[in-house]
This record gives C-alpha cells, structure tokens and sequence, in this order.
C-alpha cells in the first residue's frame, strides 16, 4: 500500500512543536519559571505510540519524512527492507527485504513482483543477509545475485541424500515481470564459524565469462566465483567480519566490521565475538579499529589493510574512480581514501549533532554519490535522515550541506536521476496489526481496536524528489526539530553553585538526595499482560494474563508508588532491549542482524561487536568516579548441567543451596572486578529468581554490618524468569514463574526499603523489551516501575517515557553526562518525583498467590493443545531465553493461562511459525 507524504512543512502539531521548542529554549536562556520538565517537553510526549503521521517512536525520534513511502511484506511478519538498486533496464528497482526480493516500477512506486524464501521449501529456514545484493546485464539477460544464510548449519534436502550449507548466492533470471531462481552457490563454513555467511555479491564481466566476488562474513574470506561452471577461482583472507565489498582497478576493497584479524604476541586486548576474537577498547569492551583489506582480483593475493573508523560498512568510490568512501557506523564519519596512494586522506564528520561534544549515536551506514561526483548522500540510521555532504569543499571545511528526513532507520540509498530512493530498515516501527474483537470480560461492550506484537512490522522504501537548497534548508530544520535537537542545549547546562539536592537535578553535577541506584531489567512482558486489569491505567483486561493474582507486587508497587501506563521499551527484542536498556542506543550490527541474528543473539551481550564506542550505563559511571556492581546482567553464567530447575529449587528449600558451584563471565573485562560471583547471571531459567533475590539481599544486608556508606553508587541487575519457559515440563508454569519473578522483586524492594539506605536510594525496574506479548496501544508499551520515598505519589503518570528517558534520570541522579545523542535528547522522568518525600512509607512484599513449584505437566499426562505445546515449548527451548519463535510461545502462554478461550485474533502468530 502506499502512503502519501507530502510534506506540509510548519503545519498542524508541528507548527505547535517548533513553537514550543522556541519558546522552551528561550525560557531557559532567561532562566525563567519554567520547570525543568516543562523545559523539555514536546506536545508528542502528551500521546501515545498508536496515532500516526507524525509517528512517534520509542526512543525520542519523531518520524515525519519527505516524499512517498511505499509499504510491503506479509504482516504476520517482521518485515524490514535492506538494501536498492536500480536494474540496468532503468525503470525497475530492486530492494532486498529480510524474506526475500522485491520489484518496484519506479514510474508508479508500484510492487510488481516479489519472491521470497517462504515459496521454496529447500530454502524456508534463510533469509537476506546484512545488504548483499547486485544485479547485471549478461548477453542480453538480466540476473539479480542476493546473499542468503541461516542460524542453522544446514539447509534442507536438495536432492536425494544431498545437504548444503545454509550459506547460499543465489543467482536470479529477471524477465522484466518475474524473477526465476536459476543457480545456487552454497558455502561452507570454515570452524569455528557454523555458517560461511556471504554478504555483499559485486558481478564483473571479464574476458566475456560472469564471475561474482562475495565476502564471507563468518569465514572471514573473500571469495571469486565463476558463475558457469560454479568454481570457486580463488578464496582470500580478510579482517575480522567482512561485510562491505567494492571492485576497482583490479582490487577488491573490503570493510571489516572488526577491524584486522588479532595478533596473539602484541599484548592487544581482544574479547570474544562469535567464531573467534577481535581488538576492543578496554574500557569499553567496544571494537577499538575498523580496517579495509585489499585483496588483487586477479590472484586473490591480500595486498594492504587500511584502518579506518570503527564499524566501517559502506563503501562506494566517486565517479572519477580517484576517491573512496566509507562509512564507519560506529564513529559517525566517512573515511575518504585516496586511490592512488590508498591512504585516508580525510574524514567527514556527518553527525547530526556536529557540536564538537563527542556525541555519537548517528551511526551511517549506507551511500550514495552523484553522476557529478560532488554531492555524497549519506543514510544516518538513528537520525532518521539523509546527510547530504558537498564534496566540493577544501579539506577542513564544513562539508555538510544539510539533512533530508526518512522513516526509521534508513540503511539503502539508490540515487535516480532527481530522486533519491531510500530502503527504511525499521519503517515506522511494529505497528502492523490486524482489526479485531475483543471482549473486555463485560466491562467494556465489544469493539474493534489494533493490537500489536513486536514482530509484527511491514518493509518500505520512499520516493523522495531531490530537494533544491531552499527546501533542503527547510529540511534540516525538520530533521533537528524531529531528533529533539534542543534538549542538547539544556543537556549542556553548567552546574550552578548553592543549588539544592533533588531527586532528579535539572543540570549535570548539581546534587541529588540519592546516593544510590538500583536499575532491575526483567524480560519480555508487555503492560497490557501484566497491568493491563489495572483501572488506574490505559490497560485491556482481556488481554491480562498475569493479572493482580499472579504479580501482586508489581501491582502494589504500582498503587503505592506511581503507574507508569505510556512507558515503553526502545527495541523489539532481547538482542536490541539489552543493549537499549544499558546504553540507551545499539549500533549498526545491532540493526543489520534484527530479526535473523546471524551470528549471535546477544542480549547478554556477550558478543563484543554490539557495543557502541561508548559504552554502557556502568562504563559511564565507573568513567565519573562511581562505584558499580553488576548483578547478573551482562553475562554468562557456568554451573555443572546436571542441575534442574526443580533440584536448585529443593535445594534452596532444604536450605543447601551453597552446595550450588556457578561461575559468571563476562566478554568485558573492566566489569569483572564488579560482577558479583554470588548472584546467577540473568540469562539462565535454571535458576529461580528467590536464589537471586537470596543473593542481593544478604549482600545488602553484610554491607549494612559495615561502617560508612559502602552501597554501589549505580546497582544493574537481572531478573529474567517472568520470560517463562512456556510449558516445558522440566518448569514451572508460566504463571509460577511470572509469580517467582514478582515476588522477587517485592522482596528486593522491601530489603532496600527496610535498609538505613532507603532514604537515598531510588529503584528503576524496566523490561528489557516486550516481544513476548501483545498490547492494544503499542508494541513497544511495558511495565515501568519507580520506587523511593520521593516517587510515593500514589497517580498514575500518562507521559510518553521509555528505556532511554529512565537511562537519562540515573545519569542525572548520578551527575553523569549523555553517553549518546539518543539519551542526551531523551525527556527526564523529572515528574516521577516529588520534593516533599514520605520517609514513613516501608513498602512490604505480598507473598505468592501461585505456587512458585507448580510445574508443568508431563507431555505423557497431556493430550490435544496441551500435548502440542508442551512438546514445542521443549522442542524450541523457551528456556534458553529468546531462543526464537516468539510467537508461537505467546500462544503457548495465552493458553497456559485462559485454556481454549479464543486467543486474541490471531494477531500475535500464525499457525506456520510452528514449523520455522
């Protein structure tokens, strides 16, 4: 379908928006009686994530792009676009999407033919890799190449008795109205990568035979293949997770997402990423170098490696062939390389933010550049706009000439004649949705309503005209007032002296009456399955299921403290959620591997390639001087597999769970020294939460023996069994575990209650993201949490917050500055607090209502539904947190706990995820 977005510049709310943003920033250039949240807010903090055009997304981004987006994919699907380009019949574009590759007339902006990995059966388990896709005119025919793989080692059967590597070029005929599969190249894996991973395919003609050059991004190779014959030519060496290809002048030119493979005797830091090792920043636990190998076409020799800036993954050269480009998603720059010399020879900052303040979070990742060779596009992914960059400026000059905005997360850019076509990665959000019944249970007569689930998402691209330096002027303005540019200036305050503490200081290093913060990430629910039965809240009790009997804690601490019912996660997955919740941005590997996650799922974040340049919330505070423990969060934790959720649990009952040996690990090593070694790691469901809660609360309680204030400035912990194992029957029932999560955290709130800390301590609680689950106003919407004598404000707070908003106030409370752009443009949670604290309120845990070892039946003792889920829920491992098939565990939850009532209208999944 397509929308129309023409662009009604300074109309409607925004005429509003850009009124207010002048009028906020002039009330604190006079320092004038404004409040500090009055100050910051927009008029979009007042709704929801539901409404649309402009659409608001969840991590202080309005989206209100130029030109046409087209909309495409199956929305039972998390669709997203990846990659363009133009086939050489000029009037056809071609865009690879996550499933499959898709045809557009350009002339219309029309889908005329799409083929996916869904219609072959030999190929259902894969799909598109990062952007590896190209297409050719030979002897009169067109053929598209794309890049495919899979998590698996193998694809299915072939032939008879015959099984490839789920790492394929598949070779396409176009016919000017379909595409036919007509060639496969499979490859293997080399050890100790499980796939080879091909990813971007460049064609070249030579001596009349076609050959295509790929990189293989988990053997880290790059390989010459003669498409005839199908014969490998020659194989080379590479960096460490090759991922952008350019030919020119008999060298290819490859980017290393990791920069060069590590050397053992330089002393270097290296941590793990998956299939070997790669050069970090200590600090960090980040990639410290990004590199651009360059390999002879002819004999595959290796013959130079360039460093470059980090996360380096586009690469184009100008039309004179005298100049490359690269853009490095992870510094916010372009590396200019000079042909002849291959050297950098300069870099173009195209930070939207370009104030000299070390921000990063902009993250480009795709290019373009004209016929003429002196205008550069560049896709700033979390910008959610086009840079463009005039290359006739000398060296040194300010070369940006100004930003077009786009949906969410641009990541293709194809350049047509007065047109630019952009591939929007994240569109405008999981928004797809089904209109459905639903029966509140009698309270609410029945009515239509869209009901959302995090993978439920539809692909675009737009049609965007060339805009003329007037507009492209008018454009910018837009692209700043969208990205919240003015919160910067009050981000940059100095602190004033004499001021009072506060709970949230309104300027960096002014004090607050907290000394410590305890920062709880849960897993995976929504608002709608846990608060929505809560009249005080926007909620849809048809859609509780682990209503006020099961998590009685969390509703109290709702009622007794605040009900946050517009609060949200930042991303759509454990893999993203993690890394939002932590360090309130991801990067560009990050959102090249949504929804496949080729190479890791990490949402403990023990692969090294998903940290920013930054670093994450603890890096921030150990950086100011605060002391930091971590509880669980940010690792992996090894204990003797014998042991069963129900033996641990007996074990703790009989009271010898100090018997239990287990050892937490980390790919960072500055977190080492403060990750505790008593409380499990969080990514294991092995464990009961209680044994967690057991941990803090006896460390808590051994630093209340001592003298002085020796509580962490800054607490991170894990809390992951609400995630459920769905019914696997070596577990408890979803609703056990939900209860276990919930009476953990009650306990955990009380323990620091009841402390002589109470009074200056303050608890955030978030779930890392909302995957497992449906909500009626939005994907994203999740349970939020505030708790200290200053939150006791007993309401309920409607603002539109999220993950990176909770990121901002402890960074506030903790006197640290913004670690990215997103969090220092986020809205502070300033009204979650008041000045005039009840200290006489000791919040009390209720205890259990389920019995937290209720376990889930024997598959022997089952039969209909019931068999097939406990079957599934074993098969695909729900105990191993976000092992996949997400939707089909939301079935298996829906019906652990309201049996054979309708599940809710088939939003959440379809019936073939089953089989995925």
């Amino acid at each position: 379908m397509i929308q129309n977005k023409s662009f009604q510049l300074l109309t409607g709310c925004f005429l509003i928006f850009g009124f207010l943003i002048n009028i906020s920033c002039k009330t604190i250039n006079s320092n004038a009686s404004k409040s500090a949240f009055q100050s910051y807010k927009v008029p979009t903090d007042d709704s929801t994530l539901l409404g649309n055009s402009p659409y608001v997304m969840p991590y202080n981004r309005i989206l209100e792009p130029a030109g046409e987006a087209v909309t495409f994919g199956d929305q039972t699907y998390e669709n997203h676009s990846l990659d363009a380009l133009m086939l050489p019949d000029k009037k056809t574009l071609l865009v690879e999407d996550r499933f499959g590759i898709a045809f557009f007339e350009v002339s219309t902006h029309k889908l005329i033919h799409r083929w996916t990995y869904a219609k072959d059966s030999r190929y259902k388990s894969s799909m598109n890799t990062f952007s590896g896709i190209t297409a050719t005119l030979f002897h009169d025919s067109t053929f598209v190449f794309c890049s495919a793989g899979g998590r698996d080692s193998f694809s299915g059967e072939v032939g008879k008795n015959e099984r490839i590597p789920n790492s394929f070029v598949l070779q396409f005929y176009w016919d000017g109205t379909k595409a036919k599969l007509v060639n496969t190249f499979p490859f293997e894996p080399i050890a100790p990568a499980t796939i080879a991973l091909p990813n971007q395919v460049v064609t070249t003609i030579e001596k009349d035979k076609l050959y295509f050059y790929t990189v293989l991004n988990g053997n880290n190779q790059i390989a010459k293949i003669s498409v005839s014959d199908k014969k490998t030519v020659w194989t080379s060496p590479t960096g460490v997770a090759p991922f952008g290809l350019m030919i020119l002048n008999d060298l290819a030119y490859v980017t290393n997402w990791a920069g060069s493979v590590p050397d053992s005797t330089n002393g270097r830091e290296t941590a793990g990423i998956p299939w070997g090792k790669a050069y970090i920043d200590p600090k960090t636990g980040a990639m410290n170098q990004g590199t651009v190998s360059l390999v002879n076409t002819q004999s595959g020799k290796n013959e130079n490696e360039i460093v470059v800036g980090l996360h380096p993954n586009a690469i184009i050269h100008s039309p004179d062939n005298n100049t490359i480009f690269v853009s490095n998603g992870n510094s916010d720059y372009i590396s200019v390389i000079d042909v002849q010399s291959n050297s950098v020879k300069d870099s173009i900052f195209v930070g939207l933010f370009n104030q000299g303040k070390g921000y990063i979070g902009s993250t480009p990742n795709a290019l373009a550049i004209n016929d003429e060779g002196n205008v550069l596009y560049v896709a700033n992914g979390l910008d959610n706009a086009i840079c463009v960059v005039d290359l006739n400026k000398k060296i040194g000059q300010n070369r940006i000439k100004g930003y077009i905005p786009t949906q969410a997360y641009p990541s293709g850019i194809v350049l047509n004649n007065n047109q630019l076509i952009i591939c929007n990665l994240e569109a405008t959000g999981a928004r797809a949705g089904n209109l459905v019944d639903f029966d509140d249970e009698g309270k609410n007569p029945k009515k239509k309503s869209i009901a959302f689930n995090a993978h439920k998402q539809l692909a675009s691209i737009s049609f965007i005209p060339l805009p003329t330096d007037g507009i492209l002027k008018t454009y910018t303005e837009k692209v700043r007032e969208l990205n919240m540019e003015f919160r910067l200036g009050l981000a940059e305050l100095l602190p004033r002296a004499g001021i009072a503490p506060k709970p949230v200081p309104e300027r960096v290093g002014e004090p607050s009456v907290f000394k410590h913060v305890l920062y709880i990430i849960k897993e995976n629910r929504t608002y709608d399955q846990v608060l929505g039965d809560m009249p005080e809240g926007r909620g849809m009790p048809s859609l509780c299921i682990f209503g006020d009997s099961i998590t009685p804690n969390q509703h109290k601490l709702a009622r007794d403290f605040l009900l946050l019912d517009n609060y949200h996660v930042s991303g759509k997955s454990s893999a993203e959620g993690h890394h939002w919740a932590s360090a309130a941005m991801v990067t560009d590997y990050t959102e090249k591997s949504v929804r496949a996650w080729f190479r890791s799922y990490p949402h403990v974040l023990y692969d090294a390639m998903v940290y920013n340049k930054n670093g994450l919330i603890w890096n921030n505070a150990m950086d100011h001087g605060k002391s930091v423990r971590i509880y669980g969060e940010a690792c992996n934790s090894e204990f003797d597999p014998k042991y069963t959720w129900k033996s641990l649990f007996d074990m703790r009952e009989k009271g010898n769970i100090s018997d239990f040996k287990f050892k937490n690990t980390s790919t960072i090593s500055r977190i080492r020294p403060v990750l505790s070694q008593t409380f499990p790691g969080g990514a294991d469901e092995t464990v009961s939460d209680q044994m967690r809660a057991d941990a803090f609360i006896k460390e808590l309680e051994e630093i209340s023996l001592q003298s002085g204030d020796n509580l962490p400035n800054l607490m991170v912990m894990a809390l992951p069994n609400d995630h459920t194992a769905g019914t696997n029957p070596k577990f408890p029932t979803p609703k056990a575990m939900v209860a276990d999560n919930d009476l953990a955290v009650g306990r955990i709130v009380e323990a620091i209650q009841k402390s002589r800390f109470a009074d200056n301590t303050v608890i955030f609680i978030t779930e890392d993201d909302s995957q497992a689950g449906w909500d009626h106003l939005s994907a994203y919407r999740t349970t939020g949490l505030i708790v200290s004598p200053y939150s006791r404000l007993q309401k309920t707070i409607h603002t539109n917050y999220n993950q990176t908003s909770m990121l901002r106030t402890m960074e506030l409370i903790l006197g640290l500055p913004p670690m990215n752009v997103i969090d220092a443009t986020a809205l502070p949670m300033f009204n979650c607090f008041t000045e005039n604290p009840d200290f006489s309120f000791k919040y009390k845990f209720l205890p259990n209502r389920i019995s937290l070892n209720q376990m889930n039946l024997e598959p022997k003792k089952l039969k209909g539904a019931a068999l097939k889920f406990s079957n599934q829920s074993i098969q695909y491992g729900f105990n191993q947190i976000d092992q996949g098939h997400d939707d089909l565990l939301n079935r298996i939850l829906w019906f652990s706990v309201k049996g054979n009532k309708m599940y809710p209208a088939k939003f959440a999944g379809i019936e073939s995820d089953d089989d995925e």
